[in-house]
């Protein structure tokens, strides 16, 4: 059974850029349910969409900065990587 929350979109006007990706992520799962659940008007449902969107934005950016960190740090004296890790994930 769905639960029905009333969820707003935030008043940050689309800066999301201090949040944490754990936090982006939190945000992101209530929209999705409010959305799913659809009981918001259609202007409030465009809103949180638009939020959502941006949060998916700022995620996929937090986890390509994080690669390329895992990237950086794994290299070795000689400029090569030691091995491709396979992180679970499907590349785009």
């Amino acid at each position: 059974m769905a639960e029905n929350k009333d969820i707003r979109p935030t008043d940050n006007s689309g800066d999301n850029t201090n949040l944490t990706f754990e936090a982006a992520i939190a945000r992101l799962e209530e929209i999705v349910r409010a959305l799913e659940g659809g009981g918001a008007p259609l202007d409030e449902s465009l809103s949180l969409f638009e939020e959502g969107v941006s949060l998916v934005k700022l995620c996929n950016e937090k986890l390509d900065k994080a690669e390329q960190k895992v990237k950086l740090l794994t290299v070795g004296p000689d400029g090569t990587t030691s091995e491709e890790e396979d992180f679970g994930g499907t590349d785009k």
